[in-house]
């Protein structure tokens, strides 16, 4: 671990992700938006890239909470915080959940 992931202390290890705390994370719209967005992507993304029309404090509660649910992993690239989801971790951990999430809320948007 870099001295600038190390920033970031409460990351919950992949054997501790738990399907309740990633169910109650997920239960949010805005935490499921991040969540298809970061899946489209194909690396990281910085918080502020992120289209949520929230403020800047409630979108650093609903990162936060991704976070300790194991669903998002939260580094530093210089002073800029990048976000990258734990698709392998939770696969193990909840097998198809994160997929049957994704299809399941980019379904809801489009009605």
């Amino acid at each position: 671990m870099t001295a600038q992931t190390e920033r970031i202390t409460d990351h919950l290890a992949a054997e501790d992700i738990a399907l309740q705390a990633v169910l109650d994370a997920l239960t949010d719209p805005v935490r499921r938006k991040i969540v298809c967005q970061l899946a489209d992507a194909e690396g990281g993304m910085a918080c502020g890239t992120f289209d949520i029309n929230v403020t800047r404090s409630t979108s650093t509660h609903h990162f936060k909470v991704l976070r300790r649910a194991g669903i998002l992993r939260q580094e530093y690239e210089g002073t800029v915080k990048t976000n990258s989801l734990r698709r392998a971790d939770l696969d193990r951990a909840c097998p198809g959940l994160l997929d049957a999430i994704i299809a399941a809320a980019r379904h809801e948007a489009d009605r």
